[in-house]
């Protein structure tokens, strides 16, 4: 119902976020022109005129689709590509900011790909499993990624290091299945344990209809691993049926497929030419409109779940 409510919703993105640049440009815009910008959309939009501020978002779309539904959603940002305690450090910032802003006792989380750890450390490490009513992870590399494993074995290691002087990349070394398999040990008592609701989604594509910057990676990832999403493996981003802490507890994930076929890209809302892989004609009108509204309704979808398990 749409007047049934949940606790707020805070979307995390992943590793070296490729919106950086608008992201960049829209808080120095708003840094000169102060609200001047928010309050033209505004007089486009009593003039029947919608122009959606986060059209161009890592979450393409999903925030303004959501808040349309009657939920309140908060985009999140933690560093670049800097390590996984840090970007906990700077997500648990971000809850905190969360928090006070609506005065909420809880808030849910929607992270993609690496804003899954970031937000499992957070709460396992940071003290705030109290704070968080439900993680939902989509694409996340719970287990690793064999194409981690591949950059950093192929000099990968030594480059981050000495570019990390300049730009902290570190954070593509915590993505590694071995240092993912030394994480989830690390913290697997605290989430046996904690009363947080965790749930995967996971998402795959074949070749062809993968973005084409992805399908090198997508080819190492399936020799080694299997489908994936041309980052991370489907059995990854499952992560494990259940939890089990050295005291007995136990803890169920409940994992999901992705209702669509998509690729990394794909899951936060973003269409790209290859999804035409197949389709006779150029460029049937619409398709992208469609595709990208079809991801929204999944995001919608959990939303309106949590709603549910999590009625205010």
């Amino acid at each position: 119902m749409a007047d049934k409510k949940t606790y707020p919703i805070a979307l995390a993105h992943g590793i070296a976020r490729f919106d950086f640049l608008t992201e960049s440009f829209n808080a120095k815009s708003r840094e000169l022109f102060g609200d001047t910008f928010d309050r033209f959309l505004l007089l486009l939009a009593n003039f029947g005129l919608t122009v959606r501020p986060d059209s161009n978002h890592y979450f393409r779309g999903i925030q303004s689709f959501l808040k349309d539904d009657g939920f309140d959603v908060h985009h999140t940002k933690v560093g670049f590509a800097t390590s996984l305690a840090d970007r906990a450090r700077d997500m648990k910032a971000e809850l905190t900011r969360v928090l006070t802003a609506t005065k909420a006792d809880k808030v849910h989380v929607i992270a993609h790909s690496m804003g899954g750890l970031n937000t499992r450390a957070m709460i396992a490490q940071l003290g705030m499993a109290e704070k968080v009513a439900s993680l939902t992870t989509i694409g996340t590399p719970h287990l690793g990624t064999s194409f981690a494993d591949a950059k950093l074995t192929a000099g990968g290691n030594q480059l981050i290091e000495k570019v990390s002087r300049a730009i902290d990349l570190r954070g593509f070394q915590d993505l590694s299945r071995d240092a993912c398999k030394k994480f989830n040990e690390t913290i697997r008592n605290a989430e046996a344990s904690n009363d947080v609701f965790y749930q995967t989604y996971a998402a795959s594509e074949e070749r062809e209809a993968t973005f084409i910057f992805l399908q090198a990676s997508w080819d190492i990832i399936k020799k080694a691993e299997g489908d994936n999403d041309g980052l991370v493996p489907l059995t990854s981003q499952a992560w494990q049926s259940e939890i089990v802490g050295d005291d007995g507890r136990r803890k169920k994930v409940h994992q999901k497929q992705f209702p669509v076929k998509a690729d990394h890209l794909n899951e936060v809302g973003w269409w790209d030419l290859n999804e035409l892989h197949g389709v006779k004609t150029l460029a049937p009108f619409g398709a992208r409109e469609r595709y990208e509204t079809s991801i929204k309704e999944i995001y919608r979808d959990i939303a309106r779940d949590l709603r549910e398990r999590f009625p205010l």
